[in-house]
């Protein structure tokens, strides 16, 4: 059995705040425990969001969002429940790094993890056997981390399940960002996505931002989002805030552009720029010496530059550029 132990109640009504408590033996705590916190709200029979943040811990609008979320929301206010996981990967969020620095793990590489495993294993067990299946719909937040810089869009996945795939589909326009996108996953394997999609449930995903911090806006619309998709799903009563979200899609692997050598990155586009099918999107100069020609980035297919590499230095194979093309 998985060793995590929750301290508050999953399934009565009202609201309570604790933690999802994994023991973890280490040098500096012999009898320790990894305290991941833990809100949950309900109110009568209803259908059960479950709302996550910080799979990567270098990502901030999912928590900040849902922080703020587990502080106001109130059991009068909605029919059904919410369960709300700020800090999915706790060791990650509390080092500010994308992966574990217990053992080093993505955990959105991860799932559907393992009740003997390690600490990340373990905790995506648990969020996979028990708290998912509990859940109608999920919303996973994510933004660019330390690495990456994203248009703030919500996200869902192209489905094998057409009915499963409109209702993930609807439940994104209904989060309203500025960008909605029909994503392709260049490596869905052990994805958190990959494994509530299995269970056949509605989810959805976002980009909201990046370069390892957060901004006024992007937090803006996490927090709206939120509370659309909550209506959206019968969960919390009102109207939902609409306004245009330019429509994207991921079609196939041209939409991707990498770095084909180490060096300093030179951006000729910004993002939300329009881009056309060769274009030079960057240029990646030589960090040790002078007089040599940068290397070409080129986009494989006409859109809009929707993702970027973040640092200013840029290692072959990494990231360089996603083009995603206008509906």
């Amino acid at each position: 059995m998985n060793p995590i132990m929750p301290t508050i109640p999953l399934d009565a009504d009202g609201i309570h705040h604790g933690f999802l408590k994994l023991p973890h033996s280490r040098n500096d705590s012999a009898w320790g425990s990894v305290m991941i916190p833990i809100t949950v709200i309900a109110n009568g029979a209803g259908p059960t969001a479950l709302l996550t943040g910080a799979n990567h811990g270098d990502e901030y609008e999912g928590p900040i969002a849902l922080q703020s979320l587990c502080a106001s929301l109130r059991p009068e206010q909605i029919t059904g429940r919410v369960i709300i996981v700020p800090m999915m990967n706790l060791p990650a969020f509390a080092a500010g790094a994308r992966c574990s620095p217990i053992d080093g793990a993505n955990m959105n590489r991860s799932f559907p993890g393992r009740p003997d495993g390690t600490v990340t294993q373990k905790i995506c067990d648990y969020i996979a056997t028990v708290l998912v299946p509990e859940a109608d719909i999920v919303l996973d937040f994510h933004s660019g981390g330390k690495t990456l810089d994203f248009l703030p869009f919500a996200a869902a996945h192209i489905l094998e399940d057409k009915a499963q795939e409109a209702a993930c589909m609807a439940a994104m326009q209904a989060f309203n960002a500025p960008f909605s996108v029909r994503m392709l996953e260049i490596d869905n394997v052990g994805m958190f996505d990959t494994e509530v999609e299995g269970q056949g449930k509605v989810f959805v995903t976002t980009e909201l931002g990046g370069a390892g911090t957060a901004t006024a806006r992007s937090i803006a619309i996490a927090k709206k989002g939120i509370c659309n998709l909550l209506i959206h799903a019968d969960i919390l009563a009102g109207e939902m805030e609409q306004s245009e979200s330019v429509q994207l899609d991921m079609p196939d692997a041209r939409c991707f552009v990498f770095a084909e050598r180490s060096g300093l990155v030179e951006y000729l586009v910004d993002l939300g720029d329009d881009v056309s099918d060769g274009q030079t999107i960057a240029r990646i100069w030589s960090a040790d010496r002078t007089g040599e020609a940068p290397m070409l980035c080129l986009a494989g297919c006409s859109g809009i530059l929707t993702a970027r590499h973040a640092p200013g230095l840029i290692k072959v194979g990494d990231f360089a550029g996603l083009v995603a093309v206008k509906i």
